[in-house]
């Protein structure tokens, strides 16, 4: 199979370990392609490094993630940083496939979320213009990402730009699932990932009622490990898991899954980089 993981943090030193031969497993199981997404600027160097070694098969994203916001006096510069980086990425890596991971996290506090709204904003406009998707995190903030993204497409399409992007770590209904899809006139994919094996899975009743057409995959890896490695390190090889599920839910192929999936992802992403 053909699979492409839309959302790993490789270069995260919970690999500082082993990341090699954890690239190389996750080639071994038919991942042929990783894209990393940005958290701030202290994980740049990681990731850059990362994605020189291995230009054929790491490609990167750039933004500011919503919980390097929290507490951060500094955060303003760090938008400037990413909007620099877009317009002059960095010696020897490939063209940035995204703004991201950018997005809402009102997990660990709701102090700060007017500035997290403030720098989602300013990303989504950012990213409408250059003709780059977003890749948007949500956690505990999806009615408020909901409106707000309604606003932002809307806004773009009155300037005569494209806001488009993926919902990373789709988490939610099958009715939410729909809601967006409607505000964004299918522009946007829904990144399922390692939630969907778990038992009682709100996400995994909500794929039931998706097109395929409108999935992505991911591992969002160190992070959200799929059944039946959870509860251990996630890692991009793991994908495979998260696709068979993906097909035993839709009753497909998990050939088929993997081919349209990474479809998907190549239009998506790589169609700006062409």
């Amino acid at each position: 199979m053909r699979l492409i993981d839309t959302h790993s943090h490789l270069y995260d030193e919970a690999f500082e370990a082993d990341r090699e031969q954890t690239l190389q497993r996750a080639v071994d199981s038919g991942v042929g392609l990783l894209l990393l997404p940005a958290i701030d600027s202290e994980s740049h160097a990681a990731l850059f490094d990362l994605c020189r070694r291995y230009a054929a098969i790491c490609r990167p994203m750039m933004g500011l993630h919503p919980t390097s916001i929290n507490d951060n006096p500094h955060w303003r510069e760090e938008l400037q940083r990413v909007e620099a980086l877009l317009a002059e990425r960095p010696e020897g890596i490939a063209p940035f496939v995204a703004v991201g991971e950018i997005g809402l996290d009102f997990y660990w506090s709701r102090d700060f979320m007017a500035e997290q709204e403030e720098a989602f904003c300013y990303q989504c406009r950012l990213a409408a213009r250059l003709g780059l998707p977003v890749a948007i995190h949500t956690r505990a903030a999806w009615e408020r990402m909901t409106e707000i993204i309604g606003e932002e497409y809307a806004a773009a399409k009155g300037r005569g730009e494209l806001l488009r992007g993926v919902f990373h770590a789709y988490s939610e209904d099958a009715a939410t699932y729909r809601r967006l899809k409607e505000l964004t006139e299918g522009n946007f994919l829904f990144g399922i990932g390692g939630v969907v094996t778990y038992k009682k899975s709100v996400v995994a009743e909500a794929v039931r009622e998706m097109a395929l057409e409108d999935i992505v995959l991911e591992t969002d890896c160190p992070y959200l490990t799929p059944v039946p490695h959870r509860g251990k390190r996630n890692e991009s090889g793991y994908l495979s898991y998260i696709c068979e599920k993906v097909a035993n839910l839709l009753g497909v192929p998990a050939a088929k899954v993997a081919e349209v999936t990474s479809c998907n992802a190549e239009r998506m992403f790589m169609a700006s980089n062409s």
